[in-house]
């Protein structure tokens, strides 16, 4: 489980009872929901919560740098709340399923100097796509 709560709760985020259910629905580890997935499962536990609500709290959480918005291919954003931990992602090009993967090399180590351009570079996305198991018809 991711410790998203907890994180939030640590910033001295006012815990509402709808900020506090968008919370639990992301909390976990591979966790990549669309906002509207996040609306049906949040409201699931909580029937009054708005799509606004879910969708303005997905962007005070992405400010905060709690949760990381993840977009695939012309695919709607998907929000990861595992923003503490460095990691790549595996995506399915067929059904769009995402994982988390924690690959040994550094992106930012294994591209070269010259391939840089003077550039400083802060940051690299690495992005691996296959089909997933299901996908295969492996499962």
């Amino acid at each position: 489980m991711s410790d998203l709560i907890d994180r939030l709760r640590g910033r001295g985020w006012r815990m509402t009872a709808q900020r506090r259910v968008v919370a639990q629905v992301l909390d976990g580890d591979h966790v990549h929901l669309t906002a509207d997935e996040v609306h049906v499962h949040a409201a699931r536990l909580l029937p009054e919560i708005s799509r606004a609500t879910v969708y303005n709290t997905l962007g005070e959480m992405v400010s905060l740098g709690e949760v990381m918005e993840v977009s695939t291919n012309g695919r709607a954003k998907r929000y990861d709340p595992n923003a503490r931990r460095p990691h790549q992602h595996l995506v399915c090009s067929g059904c769009g399923t995402i994982r988390d993967v924690h690959p040994t090399g550094s992106p930012l180590g294994d591209l070269p100097a010259a391939e840089r351009f003077g550039f400083t570079v802060t940051a690299a996305e690495v992005t691996y796509r296959g089909l997933c198991p299901a996908c295969t018809g492996a499962a």
